[in-house]
């Protein structure tokens, strides 16, 4: 790991591309970087890349990994035929899905968020549902049309789970902007929260030996609301980050 303790620790962030003006551009939303130098962390923004065996050299480079939202995933990744609302990236699915694997391999603390809860189940060998409103139809939007920072639905967690215990909350209002959430559980992962019509909206490594946990929502548009929820989430993230190692393996 890069930390040397007396630095702040260094947090690999993903990012997307996009086209813009005929060129392809890295695309990150600021408010991750903001949300990881806040709760003490370096943020280094990690693109794709076109040779995956280049993964582990950003790892050992950084002390912790936030996978981020963006493309969807691909769903040959897990077996299946795209769905008509699908857009993926295989530059940044293979990265990410390098990435994964080699926190994994090196119990690596890891966050994921949106798509990274995503990228994360299918990394690890689960599916996804690749359209809620076709899909799996309810009365909760979870593609919300509204303000970044709007809490539009509650999401209800598991007690006693590393996700209620860094959040500081069984039961929390989110904000929501996805049309896809985890289908089939990978088997490592273990569920931890939900909205109301039973999407997931949370989930977390099984076992003690590595952290991973995830989330659906956005709480980097919301760690500067009155709610400290978000905040103790990137907070919990960055402790974590930072404790020896010793402690990582309890």
């Amino acid at each position: 790991m890069a930390n040397l303790h007396s630095a702040p620790p260094i947090i690999g962030v993903t990012a997307g591309t996009r086209m813009d003006d005929g060129a392809r551009r890295v695309r990150l939303t600021e408010s991750y970087l903001r949300s990881i130098e806040n709760a003490g962390a370096v943020p280094l923004v990690v693109a794709p890349l076109r040779s995956v065996a280049e993964a582990a050299r950003i790892l050992d480079a950084v002390d912790g990994l936030l996978l981020t939202g963006g493309e969807d995933v691909d769903p040959s990744r897990y077996g299946e035929a795209a769905h008509p609302t699908v857009t993926s990236n295989a530059e940044r699915d293979a990265t990410e899905i390098a990435l994964v694997e080699g926190a994994h391999a090196r119990r690596m603390p890891t966050l994921a968020i949106c798509r990274g809860i995503q990228l994360l189940n299918v990394a690890l060998g689960g599916s996804l549902i690749q359209d809620i409103p076709s899909q799996r139809p309810s009365e909760f939007v979870h593609a919300s049309p509204g303000a970044r920072d709007a809490r539009t639905h509650p999401v209800e967690i598991e007690a006693g789970s590393q996700l209620a215990h860094i959040v500081g909350a069984t039961h929390l209002d989110v904000n929501s902007f996805h049309h896809q959430s985890i289908g089939r559980p990978a088997e490592g992962l273990r569920v931890t929260a939900w909205a109301p019509d039973g999407i997931v909206e949370g989930a977390e490594w099984r076992g003690d030996d590595w952290w991973a946990v995830a989330v659906q929502w956005h709480p980097e548009e919301l760690t500067f609301d009155s709610k400290p929820w978000d905040r103790g989430l990137f907070a919990g993230f960055v402790r974590r980050v930072t404790a020896p190692r010793a402690v990582l393996a309890t």
